[in-house]
């Protein structure tokens, strides 16, 4: 049995086994909703589904009779409606080893262009052969060229760098996983500007960690980074452009998920690196 909640812990699921498949999405959409560099799903049997907190969960329709759910407290990703009697859940809120490994890259077509896959899994530009699904056209910024820009899965949102980028690293604590409902959080360090939609903006901050919010649309749920005076933690998935710098090092790997393996070459630290301010 795999179980799970999201960062308040107001939605809960559990999914028991066999599980059908573990696989990485790399599409805009996910990156956006998820605010991370990939999103990790796990496929299982309905009947072995089991989701508490209901009322605490939001939808947002991303595709025609297609769903995308969050919920409306905290803003992590929580598992969707079943489909074709199959549920597909987040594999970053889980509390424990669900036994089961990643197994292939997803959309790598899409792919943020600030990460490099850095393993051997088998990678498809789309879905894997055997699957007829229709593809949703990737996600583009409607706002000019120019400073880096990022904006939510809707588009009610949007914000452009203000500043260079002055680090960027990737979390493994679990708070971000759950706060991200993903392998880890990848985040980038500037000052942003916010041109579009500040008000559909919601903060959630865990009363005994009060140095960690997190902020997302109250429409699509989307990732984004905090209104703030200063540099700020972005979620490096709602970016619409390449912002030049790319993951630097990787933190908290002593609470990194047990079913994800660092395979690049970036410097890990338990924790915080020395000296830290992020």
């Amino acid at each position: 049995m795999a179980s799970a909640q999201c960062l308040c812990g107001a939605v809960a699921w559990e999914l028991d086994g066999p599980f059908e498949s573990m696989v990485h999405c790399h599409c805009s959409r996910c990156r956006k909703a998820h605010g991370s560099a990939f999103a990790t799903y796990l496929a299982g049997r309905v009947a072995n589904f089991r989701l508490s907190g209901t009322t605490h969960r939001a939808r947002w329709e991303s595709a025609p009779g297609a769903y995308r759910c969050f919920c409306r407290h905290c803003g992590s990703v929580v598992p969707g409606d079943p489909v074709d009697g199959q549920v597909f859940v987040p594999a970053g809120n889980f509390t424990e080893d669900p036994g089961i490994r990643p197994l292939a890259h997803i959309f790598t077509a899409s792919k943020a262009p600030w990460y490099e896959i850095p393993d051997r899994l088998p990678r498809f530009d789309c879905y894997p052969p055997g699957i007829a699904a229709p593809s949703l056209p990737e996600c583009r910024s409607s706002d000019p060229p120019g400073t880096p820009r990022g904006s939510c899965l809707c588009g009610a949102v949007a914000y452009r760098l203000a500043a260079a980028p002055q680090r960027s690293v990737n979390c493994h604590c679990s708070r971000c996983r759950r706060a991200r409902s993903a392998a880890h959080g990848s985040y980038l360090f500037a000052a942003v500007t916010y041109t579009r939609g500040a008000d559909r903006l919601q903060t959630f901050t865990l009363p005994e960690a009060p140095r960690f919010s997190y902020a997302f649309c109250v429409d699509c749920g989307s990732s984004l980074p905090r209104p703030a005076a200063g540099p700020v933690g972005i979620p490096m998935g709602s970016l619409d452009d390449d912002p030049g710098l790319r993951p630097q090092l990787h933190i908290f790997v002593g609470s990194k998920a047990p079913w994800f393996d660092i395979a690049d070459d970036l410097p890990q630290y338990r924790e915080f690196p020395p000296s830290a301010d992020c």
